[in-house]
């Protein structure tokens, strides 16, 4: 069944909804020989050409919807291109052809833990999107006196620049006298919140993890500036929870390719370890 333009494009990660309606309105994106309009609609047997480069809709048929779990480092920037010249969180991820990675959300460049990216546009937009309530953890390390009557102003809310900001959740992390160490959750990505609540109370953010987004924790296995890929099994649960349909994987990933020959390699060790029948 044909989808409109801007869907099926953003699902294979060829870039955002609002960048692929800027597009079609520029006359970037054809379909055959045809400039495509806003509201055409497509599938998998369509030629689709933006800038004149033919896009690879094979992962439509396959069903391809790939989520890494990426643990970025402090330095680093998420943005593609930086014009300083800063490492950027999307230097170290595999190369992908025909699609591109997108990034839920974003982190500043001194905070550090939990990142999310993305081949299916679809995924991002709903993981990014208010209205699903997803909620974010982080651990951070403050410096300067906290008590009982801050955390309470914290947690009913507090009037910044952009309007009023709050955190869900605020437990204590350890530490004692002017560093110590808090979980906090909030439902929002607004640029440096966490940041600006704390200050807003006259107390410094030296320290700044993400340790979980929504479901999704940071596995042990990944340490920092490397990513794992979310396996197939994983990756339909987190669609099921956004009311997204499953998607039959047509490739497993690396995780559950070496899963699958630990396991065989147990099989065997258990086939030594069996003594053979003797027949009578």
């Amino acid at each position: 069944m044909k989808e409109r333009i801007q869907k099926v494009l953003s699902q294979i990660g060829v870039g955002s909804r609002r960048e692929i309606e800027r597009w079609i309105t520029e006359g970037r994106i054809k379909v055959g020989d045809q400039v495509a309009q806003l509201g055409d609609r497509i599938d998998s047997r369509d030629q689709v050409f933006v800038d004149d480069r033919r896009v690879d809709l094979k992962a439509l048929e396959e069903g391809q919807c790939r989520v890494l779990i990426y643990n970025k480092p402090e330095g680093e920037v998420c943005t593609r291109d930086d014009p300083e010249g800063r490492p950027t969180v999307f230097q170290r991820l595999p190369k992908i052809k025909g699609q591109r990675w997108i990034s839920v959300g974003r982190l500043d460049v001194n905070t550090t833990g939990l990142l999310l990216f993305t081949t299916d546009g679809e995924l991002a937009n709903k993981l990014m999107h208010p209205s699903t309530g997803i909620d974010r953890e982080y651990l951070c390390r403050i410096h300067g006196e906290v008590d009982e009557p801050m955390v309470k102003r914290l947690l009913e809310g507090v009037l910044l620049d952009d309007g009023k900001a709050q955190f869900t959740d605020v437990v204590h992390g350890g530490g004692e006298g002017r560093n110590q160490w808090f979980y906090v959750c909030l439902m929002e990505g607004r640029n440096r919140e966490v940041r600006r609540l704390w200050e807003s109370q006259g107390v410094e953010v030296n320290r700044l993890k993400r340790v979980r987004y929504g479901s999704v924790f940071m596995p042990s296995e990944c340490k920092v500036g490397t990513w794992v890929e979310m396996p197939n099994k994983e990756v339909n649960e987190l669609r099921a929870r956004l009311g997204m349909s499953k998607i039959a994987f047509t490739r497993r990933t690396q995780q559950e390719k070496l899963e699958m020959g630990r396991r065989k390699r147990q099989q065997k060790q258990a086939q030594r370890r069996t003594p053979k029948r003797k027949r009578f």
